[in-house]
């Protein structure tokens, strides 16, 4: 097979991949979902007739109750004709459907906005503009895309002149915003200013001309600008495929092509097509320029032509295989989320400068866990290859929707002003972190001390990427147990400003000045258990979780987490032969599960495989103390696949007996059982098969009579019902150890640092 064959075998293969992603298992990337229940006639009622009349007159009598009663505040129309379909041109409204498909769902990923793609087959702009403006009853704000310029230009300005909510061209400002903020760090790497530089630009469109308009606006300087297109430089006097826009950047000048114009430029954006720029024209530009070359999918100039005339050049380019991709998915959601929560009439300049400071300063801080685990291959710290965000950092949302509410508040815009900011800012956090609104009470006490985490897998890229978030986010003080050249390669690989020794301690197995004391500790330990000192000093080489347990037994750490590769069970053993005491033994393993509709435990996944009546009820104490650190009351169910005596299997008889010794003392929270899965989440169920049951409500804890029931719910929730773990929880310890699975994630180990950073050792 020749190489053009095995390209065309991939392209076909691609391309066929694309088509079953878009057709499977239903077509298209959109479905509408209620958010209301439409179980009976009684819900019928409400949400429709005779019900609905209430919200029409509330509506009637004040218009802006709108947000309160329909879904409109949180709405967005995502509107073309087009004219203009990323790099595939004219296409018509139909072919635009799956690109506008694809940026609703972008809309509701990164920034939990509702949208609905308008496709309109209207290619006069006046007109255009019309129906876009007689939308306005129905949505939040209108997301512009796809039009040609410059049209473009026409639609936004009428649009924005009669209508009283946020009207926004992505293609322009979206993408302005983004190589703002990219030029603005460029420069700052380059120790250079915007009114200092030369900048040359290709492309007068839409997203060219916004561009250099909001270049101009961070400072550049309007005769330093020299725009270039199909028909050459921009001049007086040209009247060859000019418009208004273009005009505005006319130089008077006798040079006349880009060839002419690149000598001494600092700055090269290319918003154009590709092969544009050439070689010979980079090696005329300024030391350290700065090239971005934006056209999509093949560039102005490919990096690896840039790097071999200008080896110190900062490139940016629109594809996700290059460092700095210029996306304008770092934009749009966050500033609609902003603009929409305080109800904004229109997006204005203040809150586009706000999103670039935004975006450029979170660039410039440490990149998050999350961003790194989906970005694995690349390195990001702040530099020539990492000037903008990746577009999965989640703390995008935060940061730049914040950020433009106030700029909306400050500059007027705001019909409805957010009364806390900080508090908006950790609700918008917290909508992306999944964990963080029901870890906050157990990172609240854990800053009431610092501890001293040990972390057994101290090489390991989550464990690091959790170290650095540690060292920023908590008291705590992480050690890692590893080869210290190991880990300082690994955290600059990752970008992580941790450095060893300096930011956290290390224990190296290979030579640490405690490793006699720690192995002659674990041989009295365990000699009368058959562990040879020859055995001991073995393990305490090459153990790590051994050591980690010894490092808490000796008192050099007050914690440890394990289990980031291998079985549990198997750390399990070293974690008792050496912090187990009469008082302190394995109770079971808890796991919390975020869902959708709210936190669920589980217990026991990890410890007995098939617990005794008393190993039952042990389980459940410890699970309800460990649910109050969440802030949270118990409600306890005792599950199985009898309910209430109706069977008589093992399972059954087990939990009837860990009821019995429940009972036999007083005890201040609610537990039930033995009893089924939907018996106790479904509190109507439960009452016409139980109607004197104690829970109340459905249970927000599920407690199993086999390991396997309880590892498999647990796991179905994670893989199929989108559950976030927090967890396992090694209960009964006294918070001196916790083994998590493999496919813990950096944010997990975070978590999992900060139950083991709560200084209270009644907790269990």
């Amino acid at each position: 097979m020749t190489s053009d064959t095995r390209t065309d075998s991939r392209n076909n293969s691609l391309r066929q991949a694309a088509l079953d992603y878009h057709e499977f298992p239903k077509p298209g990337k959109l479905e509408i979902r209620a958010t209301k229940p439409m179980a009976n006639g009684r819900d019928l009622a409400r949400a429709y007739s005779p019900g609905v009349a209430e919200a029409c007159l509330e509506i009637k009598a004040d218009p802006s109750t709108s947000s309160r009663y329909t879904s409109r505040g949180n709405l967005v129309a995502v509107v073309t004709n087009g004219t203009a379909v990323l790099g595939l041109g004219n296409i018509g409204p139909a072919a635009a459907k799956p690109v506008m498909e694809g940026k609703a769902v972008l809309f509701k990923k990164f920034a939990n906005i509702d949208c609905f793609d308008i496709e309109l087959d209207e290619s006069d702009p006046v007109k255009l503009a019309e129906i876009v403006c007689a939308l306005e009853p129905t949505f939040g704000a209108i997301n512009l895309e796809d039009i040609k310029a410059p049209d473009c230009f026409i639609v936004e300005q009428l649009c924005r002149e009669k209508m009283n909510i946020p009207v926004f061209h992505d293609d322009q400002h979206g993408t302005a915003i983004v190589v703002g903020a990219a030029a603005t760090n460029a420069l700052r790497v380059t120790n250079k200013k915007f009114e200092d530089i030369k900048v040359v630009s290709t492309g007068g469109g839409a997203a060219g001309i916004a561009c250099l308009n909001m270049l101009l606006k961070l400072g550049l300087k309007r005769e330093n600008v020299w725009l270039c297109d199909i028909a050459g430089l921009v001049y007086e006097g040209r009247t060859e495929e000019m418009t208004p826009q273009k005009a505005a950047f006319a130089q008077k000048t006798d040079l006349r092509t880009l060839d002419d114009v690149i000598e001494g430029a600092d700055l090269f954006l290319g918003l154009s097509g590709p092969g544009v720029l050439k070689p010979e024209m980079v090696a005329k530009m300024a030391r350290q320029p700065i090239v971005f070359a934006l056209a999509n999918p093949t560039p102005e100039i490919h990096p690896d032509e840039v790097k071999k005339v200008a080896p110190d050049a900062i490139i940016a380019t629109g594809r996700s295989d290059y460092p700095n991709q210029v996306n304008n998915v770092l934009c749009f959601p966050f500033i609609f989320r902003g603009a929409l929560d305080v109800a904004a009439t229109e997006i204005n300049d203040a809150m586009q400068i706000a999103c670039i400071e935004g975006i450029a300063a979170l660039a410039r801080a440490t990149t998050s866990a999350e961003a790194a685990a989906a970005y694995q291959d690349e390195r990001m710290e702040f530099g020539p290859e990492y000037l903008i965000p990746k577009p999965f950092d989640p703390r995008l949302m935060g940061v730049v929707a914040s950020a433009v509410a106030k700029a909306a508040m400050e500059s007027g815009v705001a019909t409805k002003p957010v009364p806390d900011m900080k508090a908006y800012k950790d609700a918008l956090d917290h909508s992306v972190f999944k964990s963080a609104l029901i870890m906050r009470p157990v990172f609240a006490a854990a800053s009431q001390a610092e501890r001293r985490i040990a972390f057994a897998e101290g090489e390991d890229d989550r464990v690091l990427r959790a170290a650095q978030a540690m060292i920023e986010e908590t008291t705590d003080k992480p050690i890692l147990i590893g080869r210290p050249e190991v880990i300082a390669v690994r955290a600059e690989r990752a970008g992580l400003k941790i450095r060893p020794g300096v930011d956290f301690e290390i224990v190296n197995p290979e030579n640490d000045s405690r490793y006699k004391q720690y192995w002659q500790a674990y041989h009295k330990l365990m000699e009368r258990k058959g562990v040879t000192p020859d055995l001991a000093k073995a393990i305490m080489r090459t153990n790590t979780t051994a050591i980690g347990a010894i490092m808490v037994h000796q008192d050099h750490a007050d914690s440890m987490i394990c289990g980031t590769f291998g079985q549990y069970l198997w750390h399990l053993n070293y974690v008792t032969q050496i912090l187990g005491t009469k008082e302190h033994q394995p109770v079971g393993a808890l796991s919390l599960m975020i869902l959708e509709d709210g936190p669920l435990f589980i217990a026991d996944t990890h410890v007995h495989t098939e617990p005794t009546p008393e190993q039952i009820a042990k389980t459940v104490i410890a699970t309800a103390r460990h649910v109050r650190r969440f802030g949270i009351e118990p409600n306890i169910a005792l599950c199985s696949h009898s309910e209430f005596g109706n069977l008589q299997c093992t399972t059954g008889r087990h939990m009837r007996e860990a009821l019995e010794i429940l009972d036999s003392e007083p005890r201040d929270f609610i537990y039930e059982g033995e009893m089924h899965i939907d018996s106790a989440l479904t509190p109507d169920l439960r009452a016409r098969n139980f109607p004197h049951s104690r829970l109340e409500g459905p249970a927000n804890a599920l407690i199993f009579a086999i390991a396997d029931a309880a590892s498999g719910v647990r796991n179905i929730l994670k893989t199929k019902g989108g559950g976030l773990e927090v967890g396992p929880i090694l209960m009964g310890m006294a918070n001196r150890a916790h083994i998590v699975t493999p496919s813990i994630t950096p944010r997990g180990l975070l978590n999992m640092s900060a139950m083991a950073g709560t200084p209270v050792a009644h907790y269990g």
